[in-house]
């Protein structure tokens, strides 16, 4: 076995027949890639060498855990997600002949994980030479952590009473630390607080016993995965590596409670952000119900409320549909039946098929607002390609379109969404609020992946559209000047976080303040991702609004049953 995997990532047999490889059963997947794992008892001493391995099988393995077998199989490297994706590969055998030499046997003793053995530093510098891959390197699992997990790929590992920081999915599976002392938030979770801070004690479990048998358990961040949970360790594209898992602890129940914003006062401008994800027509009932509970309950009803990824009213039926009337009506409704105010909204249609999101679903930034505490001042006549300009009344700034979209031709944003701008009064002074969705970090090379450090491509197309947005937010300086600077908000799913560079450049030249400094450290996270809790949602000020007060209100992202997977965030002022 230690032959096979050799003391690298990359088999020095990849692409041979090999015979005659022993070892003994540690795990079966009968589902998803079927195979089993195999484990040498013995090994050679090498801390860099796994005993283990992956036998792609294909079809249901036949093999029981306990057995001891002989397998010839060729040696493959596997790309979970394809070698474009910029994960690991697992070493795996396929086209295997298996014999079964007897069965009942022990498996091997797992390995026990703990955050003493593991080591701080996340990864190596990968080799410039091969494009910044660590693939040729030899591993080092007393300097870097995910060398130590590689040493260990395809083994039988086991962990203890493990705190959950990252919720069961629908896919049967949730997150673990073992490192729980790592960037801790108040609510049990791990913080992502940098680009080096990669808390390297997550772990991925998933189960190997079937639905039918077990159901996957549900958990929330704050709880506990108690007991042993045992089983070799894998990895794939989502998530890194993870524990497949022959014995599944149970969960235990750490309380968690969703957040309630206070209500504002009267003098107080409430503006929330909320990213409600995909929402169209054709969603449950349920979904527009605890949507609007929210906004209520744990929201405060806020004055102005900016909402992301609201689809057209056929949701993703790709018919050409642009319009979401009937999507902001039925969420208007609920948040009315749920006990609030009634919403009134503005928003520009999209062009059909050019801002990216689920195809079909055109999804888009709409602004909602309670009329009986602020106004909107409507200056009608943009579409999706018209732009809001600054212009001068009065000798303040204001906008030639309201509601309208900045610089929707700028190639920052080419499918992606437009910010959408619009023009409020609140008690004689006016407020400007920006909608934002940046683009997505689709495609970027994932943390655990085989470039270190990973390539962040996406960020370049953010940073463009930050500069897009602060140029417009300069325009606005420029004509209300320092004697009197306007109250510009920009708030919304930036996609990115507030380290970034793209924050970075929204915050130049001091033009907008980044309001999630004014919380502590352990507060700032909006999203839940691969058991990090972090910032992808943020509010940002202009220097006008000088006392204020945010508040992340987690209801969603630390949960299982989420009804969105962003965290809302409400900013309260007095202009």
């Amino acid at each position: 076995m230690h032959q096979i995997q050799g003391d690298t990532r990359i088999s020095p047999l990849l692409g041979e027949r090999v015979t005659g490889v022993s070892g003994v059963v540690t795990g079966v997947r009968a589902f998803g890639a079927r195979g089993f794992w195999l484990q040498d008892p013995v090994g050679d001493g090498d801390p860099a060498t796994s005993e283990g391995i992956f036998v792609y099988t294909d079809e249901p393995p036949t093999v029981a855990v306990g057995d001891a077998v002989l397998v010839d199989g060729t040696v493959e490297e596997y790309y979970p997600g394809g070698a474009d994706g910029g994960a690991q590969s697992v070493t795996q055998l396929t086209d295997p002949a298996t014999t079964v030499v007897s069965s009942g046997n022990e498996p091997p003793a797992p390995v026990e994980l703990t955050g003493a053995d593991l080591p701080r530093r996340y990864a190596p510098r990968g080799d410039e030479t091969a494009g910044g891959s660590i693939e040729g390197l030899r591993l080092e699992p007393e300097r870097y952590a995910l060398d130590f997990y590689e040493s260990l790929e395809g083994m039988s590992v086991t962990i203890a009473d493990a705190p959950v920081v990252g919720p069961s999915t629908e896919y049967g599976e949730l997150w673990v630390t073992l490192r729980p002392q790592d960037h801790p938030t108040p609510r049990g979770g791990t913080r992502y607080a940098s680009y080096a801070a990669s808390n390297p004690g997550r772990l991925k479990v998933e189960s190997l016993i079937p639905y039918a048998e077990r159901p996957f358990p549900e958990a929330n961040v704050g709880d506990r995965l108690d007991g042993r949970t045992t089983g070799p360790l894998d990895y794939d594209s989502f998530g890194g590596y993870t524990l497949a898992a022959r014995e599944l602890g149970v969960v235990g129940d750490g309380g968690l409670e969703r957040e309630r914003t206070r209500p504002q006062r009267g003098g107080e401008l409430a503006i929330a952000a909320y990213n409600v994800e995909n929402l169209h027509p054709g969603d449950p009932a349920e979904k527009f119900e605890r949507l609007a509970t929210a906004v209520v309950e744990n929201l405060a009803a806020p004055d102005v409320l900016a909402v992301e990824e609201i689809q057209d009213d056929s949701g993703p039926t790709d018919d050409g549909t642009v319009s979401a009337e009937e999507t902001l009506r039925l969420f208007t409704e609920a948040v009315v039946a749920a006990g609030g105010p009634r919403y009134a909204w503005r928003g520009v249609d999209p062009a059909d098929g050019a801002d990216g999101g689920q195809p079909g679903g055109n999804i888009r930034n709409v602004l909602l607002f309670n009329p009986e505490r602020v106004s909107f001042v409507d200056r009608p006549g943009a579409d999706a390609d018209t732009p809001t300009e600054v212009v001068t009344r009065g000798g303040r700034a204001t906008l030639s379109h309201s509601p309208g979209r900045i610089a929707p031709a700028d190639e920052a944003w080419t499918d992606s969404r437009k910010p959408l701008v619009g023009e409020f009064r609140f008690r004689g002074e006016t407020v400007l609020v920006v909608a934002n969705h940046f683009a997505s970090k689709g495609g970027d090379q994932p943390a655990h992946g085989r470039f270190q450090p990973p390539d962040r491509g996406s960020e370049r197309q953010r940073l463009e559209q930050a500069r897009a947005v602060r140029e417009f937010v300069r325009e606005v300086h420029e004509v209300d000047g320092a004697r009197r600077p306007a109250n510009v908000v920009v708030l919304g799913d930036l996609n990115d976080f507030e380290f970034s560079a793209t924050v970075a450049e929204l915050t130049a030249d001091g033009l907008l303040e980044n309001t999630l400094d004014s919380l502590p450290p352990w507060e700032r996270y909006t999203y839940v991702f691969d058991g990090n809790a972090q910032v992808l949602d943020q509010t940002l000020v202009s220097p006008a609004i000088r006392r204020y007060e945010l508040d992340v209100v987690h209801i969603n992202a630390e949960f299982a049953d989420q009804a969105s997977d962003h965290d809302p965030q409400v900013l309260r002022f007095r202009p």
